[in-house]
């Protein structure tokens, strides 16, 4: 059994900031990428960022030079960093990882969501 765990989100006015971070628990060997999603009302899930085993990341077009994704390997902890917040960030953000276990299989594991709302 894994976890994720999100938060950090909340109601920022645009231009502001906010930290999201997402903690893993569980038994597991170890954790391959770990990412960040949104959803905002009436849209599909969309990759925001990710960052991979070393130090590989990826970012959407749209949050590119506004978002920065880390880790601490050590707390099994993945964050975002997010300025120059937009009103079209707004939606609800899903941490995501992919487990690696010794005995099994893979597994993609989901947090339950933290939401972000930016708004005057």
């Amino acid at each position: 059994q894994v976890q994720l765990v999100e938060s950090g989100g909340g109601l920022v006015q645009p231009g502001g900031s906010l930290r999201l971070s997402c903690a893993a628990s569980g038994r597991f060997f170890s954790i391959n990428s770990m990412g960040w999603y949104r959803q905002a009302p009436g849209k599909e899930r969309e990759l925001v960022a990710v960052i991979r085993a070393g130090i590989n990341t990826d970012y959407a077009d749209s949050v590119k030079g506004r978002f920065t994704i880390s880790r601490d390997n050590a707390k099994n902890t993945v964050y975002l960093q997010m300025n120059s917040l937009k009103p079209e960030d707004t939606a609800v953000y899903y941490c995501n990882g992919r487990f690696i276990f010794e005995t099994r299989p893979s597994l993609d594991a989901w947090g339950q969501g933290t939401l972000v709302t930016v708004s005057s």
